[in-house]
């Protein structure tokens, strides 16, 4: 998934000197529960008093790029949709478990998957059905939808040939049984297959609103959805509110009443209002921890550093001229300090990323990378041959734009490797910045030469570090990059029963791309976060999921 790192009831304004954020109302009425009531006569009352409505404030970097689950591709869009909508099947503690399945039967062959829904609702009333799967991942493997994602729905019978046109919509291996039963028949057998119906592009949107108003996902009062919380409050570049849903099917277990979600780009100003009590989390994917805040974190021991399967990039557009080029690209990617930048900038305890897989997944990272970090002499090398390829005289000749989403964070990665790049290679660098959905778009289009991306995992495996490059024509792709031998050996991992030899074929493939260099890896993400005492529940999984289903305030 592509990564990037609310008015209340009274809306307070935060401005610090030269950046702007909108915080939320940090007051609060206390309820006294100290003294007891009493009846007319003096005897003691049994009533309770009533509770506190719960409140949760916390903070997003950007504005949700869209909150559609067959059309989002970043982690933004994907957090809001994780707490609205529900997917057969949930992730927890690394495992799928039903969500708006009640129950599921596999075959013996491991072929056909068969969910038994629950009795749940929209929002609007309407009861959530089969036929609602069944349309909306129609829908998304539609060509004429365009859904950058559909290749997540690959693994089922027919799809990547409606998908890419070559088959028809009528031969997939989705069949309706009845109103709430729907069963899913595969390609092959494929192991995490399950996961894959708890990832957001295969949770289902109401067919009836779809194709009343195709633009019904960007206003919070024509969104109707049947995860936990609804979003009743959408400021545009403001603030975003979730409010419990009475029509949830478990909503006696959903524990917060209101969830406020300020929208605040500077992590400084994020920061501040952690520090000021306006926040109660900060932490992917609910804000990022700013750079110079984090040697005091760790020195009060609030820090909390978990696993995080993803991994930070610069992507390379194969489709421009100079990185056309692949022994340019092995210049600029072998020239990085990895262990540098982690030590004196990013300073989360990351690993430098020396392969497109992170070493936490079986079998990777063993061979101890496909480079060396900072090699700057077998830099030269490829420079030196990469300029003469272009029929360039110097690396003064040389101008490079490597570009980013706004970000204090990202701002600061990009000084540092422009500094490396430019002393060790003497290479002129230009910086580039834009805002979320805009830098996302300057990627989808290859309006870029150098640009930073980071990915985390859609579900347990290496193939999703692997896959989005398997043709150009990728939703995920944005490097204009492919190659015949790696789409042979992806398409040959997708068959393979024996899990060594699927390792094996993967691991050539990523030797394949290392060799190519159409992305730069950076380093391996770890996931940081602090939590105020009073919130609990609230611990990123492996893949940086929170489902704010399972979070308490304790005050």
């Amino acid at each position: 998934m592509k990564f990037n790192k609310f008015l209340t009831l009274m809306m307070v304004l935060v401005l610090s000197i030269v950046l702007a954020a909108c915080g939320s109302d940090d007051s609060k009425e206390e309820v006294d529960t100290s003294s007891e009531g009493t009846t007319d006569t003096g005897t003691e009352s049994t009533t309770e008093p009533a509770s506190e409505p719960k409140e949760l404030n916390l903070v997003f970097g950007s504005e949700p790029p869209s909150i559609h689950p067959g059309l989002a591709t970043d982690t933004t869009s994907s957090t809001m949709i994780q707490n609205i909508f529900e997917g057969l099947m949930t992730m927890e503690n690394g495992e799928a478990k039903e969500a708006a399945a009640e129950s599921y039967e596999i075959s013996d062959d491991l072929l056909t998957y068969t969910f038994k829904l629950r009795d749940a609702k929209w929002t609007n009333g309407d009861p959530v059905t089969a036929e609602d799967f069944a349309y909306s991942w129609k829908w998304v493997l539609d060509p004429a939808n365009a859904s950058e994602y559909a290749s997540i729905l690959y693994p089922i019978k027919g799809a990547e040939a409606f998908n890419t046109g070559s088959g028809s919509g009528d031969d997939l291996g989705i069949k309706v049984v009845d109103e709430k039963t729907i069963e899913v028949t595969l390609e092959v057998p494929t192991p995490y297959f399950l996961e894959l119906t708890a990832f957001k592009t295969m949770y289902p949107f109401h067919k009836g609103t779809q194709e009343a108003n195709a633009n019904w996902f960007a206003e919070a009062d024509s969104i109707v959805s049947n995860g936990p919380y609804t979003l009743t409050e959408w400021v545009h570049n403001g603030n975003l509110v979730l409010t419990k849903s009475d029509s949830y099917w478990d909503a006696a277990n959903v524990k917060i009443d209101t969830v406020n979600i300020s929208i605040v780009e500077s992590e400084s100003s994020q920061m501040a209002m952690y520090d000021a009590d306006e926040i109660d989390f900060l932490g992917t994917n609910f804000g990022s921890i700013s750079l110079e805040a984090l040697d005091r974190l760790k020195a009060d021991g609030t820090l909390n550093v978990e696993p995080y399967s993803g991994i930070y990039n610069y992507k390379f557009n194969t489709t421009d001229k100079v990185m056309s080029n692949a022994n340019i690209r092995k210049a600029l990617a072998l020239s990085i300090d990895r262990a540098g930048l982690i030590k004196n900038i990013t300073k989360g305890e990351q690993e430098p990323a020396l392969g497109m897989v992170p070493n936490a997944v079986g079998g990777f990272g063993d061979d101890s990378g496909y480079f060396k970090d900072a090699d700057y002499e077998g830099a030269k090398k490829f420079l030196e041959a990469g300029l003469k390829e272009l029929g360039l005289a110097s690396p003064a000749d040389l101008e490079i734009t490597v570009s980013y989403n706004t970000s204090e964070a990202h701002a600061a990665i990009a000084q540092f490797i422009q500094q490396g790049w430019a002393s060790q290679l003497g290479i002129n660098v230009k910086l580039d910045n834009a805002e979320w959905q805009v830098y996302l778009d300057k990627l989808s289009n290859l309006d870029y030469q150098v640009g930073r991306l980071g990915w985390i995992a859609d579900y347990n495996d290496a193939y999703t570090f692997l896959e989005m490059y398997n043709t150009a024509s990728n939703g995920n792709n944005d490097t204009g990059w492919e190659n015949a031998d790696y789409t042979a050996l992806l398409k040959q991992s997708v068959i393979e029963a024996d899990p060594a030899k699927r390792t094996a074929i993967l691991l050539e493939a990523e030797a394949i791309m290392m060799d190519e260099m159409p992305v730069a890896p950076i380093y391996f993400y770890t996931n940081l976060y602090i939590n105020k005492d009073f919130v609990t529940g609230m611990v990123p999984d492996a893949l940086g999921n929170i489902s704010l289903k399972n979070v308490d305030i304790n005050k």
